[in-house]
C-alpha cells in the first residue's frame, strides 16, 4: 500500500517513457536572485567544476548554495 503523494521510480527495463528531467538552473556573476530561506542576492562567485555551486552575497552574508539550486530563483 502506498501512501498518497508517494513518488514511483521507473524500471530501467520499463517500455513507458519516463517523465523528462527539469532544465538544471544556471547562473552567472552579477545575476540578481532570491532565495526562499535567505531572501535578494547576487551571484558573486560560480564554480563550475566538481562540486557545482554559486557563491551569493545576500547584504548581511555570503551563502555558498551548491546544486540542485531548488529553492534560488534568478529575478
Amino acid at each position: 500500500m502506498t501512501k498518497y503523494g508517494a513518488v514511483r521510480r521507473p524500471l530501467p527495463t520499463s517500455p513507458f517513457p519516463t517523465r523528462p528531467e527539469a532544465p538544471r538552473k544556471h547562473f552567472a556573476l552579477g545575476d540578481r536572485v532570491t532565495h526562499d530561506r535567505y531572501g535578494l542576492g547576487r551571484v558573486v562567485g560560480v564554480e563550475e567544476t566538481g562540486d557545482a555551486a554559486v557563491l551569493v552575497d545576500f547584504g548581511s552574508h555570503q551563502e555558498r548554495v551548491t546544486q540542485p539550486y531548488t529553492a534560488m530563483y534568478r529575478l
